[in-house]
């Protein structure tokens, strides 16, 4: 498996072309296609495999016995899921890996890094810190969209913290209807109902899944 396919990837940093192809080997790299709603790692189940999205997205679910489901994040292209499973490889997972639309994952199994013999694993295990590092910032971003008690209100945090990461006032999501209401925890109903009355509001435009924030 040749390193260029992966050397632009958080994950290989600082690395050379050759620790990047021992890396593949040793971790055991192979890429896997997955259709649409396939899911990819199970709650439940123990894994020593991350993924890395190379095209596609994945979703981060909570999925319970009686069929709720929450959207806890969603892994676009070049990121990654599942690696603190991975690195803890006895520890249970609490959440499903989902394929959101038809997906190429590579896979790597992170046993070979609690090895010392291996040049590049004190390289991959820092690159990883930095991963989870601004992960823990997506998911505590979805905390704050969740707090407030109304729908409106989750509404305004999502995309006022969409807008500042694109610094675009108009932009798209990367959610559907029924996944923005699964991420903000509400009904896709009542949902659909209040983005209407924000539209009608004056205070957003919207269609499908392209939001413009209109300015007071």
């Amino acid at each position: 498996m040749m390193s260029k396919n992966y050397r632009d990837l958080t994950l290989f940093m600082g690395m050379s072309d050759k620790e990047i192809v021992s890396c593949l080997s040793e971790l055991k790299a192979k890429e896997k296609q997955y259709k649409k709603d396939q899911t990819i790692f199970h709650a439940g189940s123990t894994t020593s495999v991350m993924g890395v999205v190379l095209s596609g997205s994945v979703t981060i679910e909570s999925n319970d016995m009686w069929g709720n489901r929450t959207i806890l994040s969603l892994i676009g292209k070049n990121e990654f899921f599942a690696e603190t499973y991975a690195l803890l490889k006895d520890e249970v997972m609490l959440v499903d890996a989902v394929a959101n639309e038809d997906s190429l994952i590579l896979l790597l199994n992170l046993d070979a890094v609690r090895s010392e013999k291996v040049s590049w694993a004190s390289k991959l295990i820092s690159n990883l810190l930095t991963i989870s590092a601004r992960k823990n910032l997506h998911l505590s971003g979805r905390g704050f969209h969740t707090a407030p008690k109304s729908i409106r209100g989750r509404v305004l945090s999502y995309l006022n913290s969409v807008s500042l990461q694109k610094q675009k006032t108009s932009f798209d999501i990367p959610f559907d209807r029924q996944q923005l209401a699964d991420y903000l925890n509400v009904e896709r109903t009542a949902l659909s109902k209040e983005l209407g009355k924000m539209q009608k509001d004056g205070l957003i435009k919207y269609h499908k899944n392209n939001f413009v924030i209109l300015s007071s």
